[in-house]
């Protein structure tokens, strides 16, 4: 008798293997509508994310080989004193971190220098207009990064939904048969491992990618705080030049 209870139950989950099927086709169709809304929610977290993603690494890329450019360039026309070809190189490369931040603080420093301001006020509002424009880049870079932490931190929570579901499915069917055991809650169970699945396959990118966009804008930040000061050293020296 034990053999046949255990022969009989090894039947039985065969045949509810394969008619239950392990693709994601017939997968999908045996979920309910809220395990299918779970999914459809995971996989628009998942192209909103990589979409992110791409726009990211697109704009840090392009700052990062136009500042490799940009940086001796306006350099070596400062040291000549040629503030207007200074201006002129940063608006050539408005992709540029470093660009945007030095175009600002060298506008307002030739405003102040046309008006004939008194140097101490000159360099202020050259550092304050540096700050600003610090300020206004720091948010550029960041934009879309809040979106990649929520999604990395709610992806495994929606997916946990999806897997309660399939556990309540799973218990519901064996209420309605009358049966236990593994061949009646296989379908409820494959529901509830696709979607925790997913969530992950979904939180795990979008973290490392947050955590790495992350990393490029603190660098970024280093750059233009270090661009700001050398600027803000320059202008001093330059008024005191005008001053004597």
């Amino acid at each position: 008798m034990v053999f046949e209870s255990i022969a009989t139950e090894a039947l039985s989950l065969l045949g509810t293997q394969a008619s239950v099927g392990w693709d994601p086709v017939s997968l999908w169709n045996q979920m309910g509508w809220l395990g299918r809304a779970v999914v459809i929610i995971l996989f628009v977290q998942s192209a909103w994310s990589i979409g992110v993603m791409i726009d990211r690494y697109i704009a840090f890329n392009a700052a990062r080989k136009q500042s490799r450019l940009f940086a001796p360039a306006v350099a070596g026309a400062l040291r000549e004193g040629k503030i207007e070809e200074a201006i002129r190189i940063a608006e050539r490369n408005k992709k540029s971190h470093l660009a945007k931040v030095v175009t600002a603080g060298l506008q307002e420093f030739r405003a102040h220098s046309e008006s004939n301001e008194i140097s101490g006020e000159q360099v202020e509002a050259s550092k304050r207009a540096l700050e600003r424009a610090e300020a206004i880049v720091h948010a550029e870079l960041k934009r879309g990064l809040g979106s990649l932490a929520t999604i990395g931190s709610t992806a495994p929570f929606v997916g946990l939904l999806g897997t309660v579901v399939g556990i309540l499915a799973a218990f519901k069917k064996i209420s309605e048969t009358k049966a236990a055991g593994l061949a009646s809650v296989a379908g409820g169970i494959s529901e509830a491992l696709v979607t925790t699945a997913v969530g992950l396959f979904v939180a795990i990118p979008a973290v490392m990618m947050y955590n790495y966009f992350t990393s490029k804008v603190e660098a970024f930040d280093v750059e233009m705080d270090n661009s700001s000061s050398e600027l803000v050293d320059y202008f001093i020296k330059r008024s005191g030049k005008a001053v004597r």
